[in-house]
């Protein structure tokens, strides 16, 4: 039995994680910026307190004998300050909690935004795939950044470090990713982009989740380490969102919009906004249309290889469980 912190473990991929570190009985403590009553009936205690407070970071620390760091500042578009003080800083203030605290082991979620760029082929891609020079949205850089400061960490004092890096984490209980493209479908505003034969990877968060469990497991052996994990089976994305909305009840796609006029047109409002100060975010970016247009999967056998991850639900049962989710009313309330 182990003492683990989940930081961010009220999140949709933090409580996934607790239920099954508490499913092995390991004890567990959830670090968010309000306290869950959902981990808290899981057997989790549960803190009160943000990354961005370097006192109540290390004082969750204390006595860990694991250490999950979940929480990020996620999406396409936002301040910049925003970005770099959870991402970055927060990441900052954990790391030094870790070793403050003597915690043996941390194991960080990353993501394959850090290594993305449009113009590279991502298509099976490995680890070895280094960070590109630029990116394209302040949530891949500042991603980047944490990812390098976790692993550079790795051997100080004692400190073993991992970096996980799943793909389009979806399921029961979503939050942000199927909800998004739900809502614009319903509002008629979502336009394939591209010519619909790309091919992505995702995740089923049950699948993230043990994948997280296993590299605390194994992290003496994989520290140091990033890893690409999915279900193991690309999608060709624009079928399988259209797969989703058939089946609930959704009118399917009929707009379509080139690669390079999105781009276009991600360039024209990512500038207006700024220029501007709008409020809320861009209809389009150049990142989101690079996401929605191109070929992006990853080779996961080193995950498989070194932390003995194998996805144990398929893509096509999860799908099943997701759309069996939002049948019975889950995002009404989630």
């Amino acid at each position: 039995m182990r003492d683990c912190l989940v930081i961010g473990g009220g999140g949709f991929l933090g409580q996934a994680l607790v239920r099954a570190l508490r499913e092995r009985g390991d004890r567990v403590c959830v670090l968010a910026r309000q306290r869950h009553a959902t981990v808290e009936a899981m057997g989790a205690v549960s803190l009160q307190g943000d990354i961005a407070d370097p006192q109540a970071t290390l004082e969750a620390c204390r006595g860990r004998d694991l250490v999950f760091h979940t929480a990020s500042k996620a999406g396409v578009w936002g301040p910049d300050s925003e970005y770099e003080r959870i991402n970055v800083q927060g990441t900052r203030n954990v790391l030094d909690a870790c070793l403050k605290a003597g915690v043996p082991g941390l194991v960080y979620t990353s993501t394959p935004s850090v290594i993305y760029h449009p113009r590279v082929q991502v298509k099976g891609v490995d680890e070895s795939l280094p960070y590109p020079e630029r990116f394209e949205c302040a949530y891949a850089r500042t991603k980047a950044q944490a990812e390098r400061m976790v692993l550079e960490a790795h051997g100080q004092e004692g400190l073993a470090t991992v970096a996980l890096r799943p793909h389009l984490i979806y399921g029961p209980g979503d939050p942000h990713l199927i909800p998004r493209v739900l809502q614009r479908a319903r509002e008629g505003r979502l336009f394939q982009v591209g010519d619909g034969t790309n091919r992505v990877d995702l995740t089923f968060v049950d699948n993230a989740a043990q994948a997280h469990v296993l590299a605390g497991d194994r992290i003496e052996i994989a520290g140091g380490r990033a890893y690409f994990l999915s279900d193991g089976e690309p999608v060709a994305l624009w079928p399988w969102i259209a797969g989703v909305l058939e089946q609930v009840g959704i009118p399917p796609v009929r707009r379509t919009l080139s690669y390079g006029t999105a781009r276009a047109l991600g360039i024209a409002m990512e500038g207006i906004h700024s220029l501007l100060r709008l409020p809320g975010e861009p209809r389009m970016t150049r990142f989101v249309a690079s996401q929605l247009a191109t070929s992006h999967w990853f080779d996961i056998s080193a995950a498989r290889r070194e932390l003995g991850y194998e996805p144990q639900v398929s893509g096509a049962e999860g799908t099943r469980r997701l759309i069996e989710w939002i049948r019975s009313g889950g995002l009404e309330r989630a």
